[in-house]
């Protein structure tokens, strides 16, 4: 499966932290990695794109007491780790001290690191590869005639490994997998406006290929968000409860994240500085991270330091329990690290609200509002908290949709956003390392005609 082992792999770290001791650094860190990958594209049955990936990498950093340097190469041969070494002492021998630098404590290390099942390799060639895509774009293509084009479907499968070995004692690594099928058709009427043309998309992601979704189901799911898109329009300016559908909701979730990650914290760049302890969420909602689930995108026996991940509640009926922290930004704010260096492990959104009947009873919970399907731009203030983004959704009266609504931007403040969500719908989705169902928001200002 892989040209090194790992075996191998801690041959060449044993080398190189050698290195670092021999040219005098007090510290030094190091990780190699190897991986590749099959990915396909198919657009109305032909064939666009098929592209193999290879790689490999190894770093090291070196600490000379509190300034640290770093170097990379591709290289793997004796010489070529000597010389990296070597680039990353003098890079060292440069910098400023930083008294916050350092590996990680001894004590922080995972030492029995658990196998969470993470590596599921897909025995998949272009051939087979092009027959899945072209299944999804052809069970699109069946759902309507008005499903006249497509902005393709694509099959993806990466298999990879690495290690990471420390000066402290930690040396860890395991293989993973990850692999996707996606569709994108494009819905027509035929008519001659802005609306009678409209795309959607839907995928399945998993590291394990016998858990994605059936290709013809995809290509099915995605050309009918894309017809129910058809004849949209506009609606005036007002204030009104706002439902972000789970595919998108986790974005909410990310923005908690990003604002008590200890990058912002300490450069006191973020809307919820000095959070701990208090409000950030509604009093329902709680926000758990497991980094142990097995199988799942977002988890990790270890984070990118080696420190031992854990199982931890992040917010409890609403009040924020923990920061996200490496242990830079924990010793920049005089804390402990969380384990969270390369940033969050797999995180479930649960409300203590339970509502049935998935996304209709949300829709019902709201009465009269709109659903957002999908977000354009990137109009967020970390810093400050406003929110303002171009929208795609639903009008919803009575608790059922009545028409497509484009043209429009949502807006509110993140702050408010995250305290006022009423409801959590039972539509649960994983999307990367965030579980969660639909998000209803009291209110916000929808920006229209």
């Amino acid at each position: 499966m892989f040209s090194y082992s790992s075996d191998q792999f801690r041959i060449i770290i044993d080398f190189l932290l050698a290195e670092a001791g021999r040219l005098g650094a007090s510290d030094a860190a190091a990780e190699i990695s190897e991986g590749h990958g099959l990915s396909v594209g198919v657009r109305k049955g032909e064939v666009e794109t098929i592209e193999q990936s290879l790689d490999k990498h190894v770093g090291i950093s070196i600490y000379l007491g509190q300034r640290r340097g770093n170097a990379s190469t591709s290289d793997f041969s004796p010489e070529s780790l000597r010389a990296t070494a070597e680039a990353a002492f003098h890079i060292a021998q440069h910098t400023a001290e930083d008294d916050c630098a350092g590996l990680a404590e001894s004590y922080l290390l995972e030492q029995k690191p658990k196998d969470l099942d993470l590596f599921h390799p897909w025995d998949l060639d272009s051939k087979k590869a092009i027959q899945i895509a072209r299944k999804a774009e052809s069970a699109a293509f069946a759902v309507d005639r008005r499903i006249q084009n497509s902005d393709g479907a694509s099959v993806s499968a990466h298999q990879g490994h690495f290690m990471l070995g420390t000066t402290e004692g930690f040396m860890g690594g395991y293989a993973y997998s990850q692999h996707y099928i996606a569709c994108a058709p494009i819905a027509s009427d035929g008519k001659k406006n802005s609306s009678a043309m409209q795309r959607d998309d839907w995928y399945s992601s998993s590291r394990v290929p016998s858990q994605l979704a059936n290709p013809s189901a995809i290509g099915r799911y995605a050309a009918q968000r894309a017809l129910a898109r058809l004849k949209a329009k506009s609606i005036t300016t007002r204030r009104c409860p706002v439902i972000f559908e789970a595919p998108i909701a986790g974005g909410l979730i990310g923005a908690l994240v990003n604002a008590v990650s200890g990058g912002v914290l300490y450069r006191r760049s973020s809307f919820l500085l000095d959070s701990l302890g208090k409000p950030v969420l509604a009093p329902h909602l709680d926000l758990f991270e497991d980094p142990h689930l097995k199988r799942l995108t977002g988890s990790a026996p270890f984070d990118d330091e080696g420190v031992k991940t854990n199982a931890r509640s992040v917010v409890n009926k609403g009040i924020l329990q923990g920061y996200f922290l490496s242990t830079y930004s924990a010793r920049k704010l005089g804390m402990q690290t969380t384990g969270n260096a390369g940033g969050p492990h797999h995180l479930r959104l649960s409300s203590q609200r339970k509502l049935a009947d998935g996304l209709p009873g949300l829709l019902r919970e709201m009465g009269t509002g709109l659903l957002v399907t999908e977000l354009m731009g990137q109009g967020v203030n970390y810093v400050t908290g406003d929110y303002s983004r171009g929208a795609f959704g639903y009008w919803v009266e009575g608790g059922v949709i009545q028409h497509p609504v484009e043209e429009i931007t949502i807006a509110g403040n993140l702050k408010d956003m995250l305290q006022n969500i009423q409801a959590v719908g039972s539509d649960t989705l994983v999307r990367g390392g965030k579980e969660t169902g639909s998000i209803l928001i009291d209110s916000m200002m929808v920006a229209g005609k």
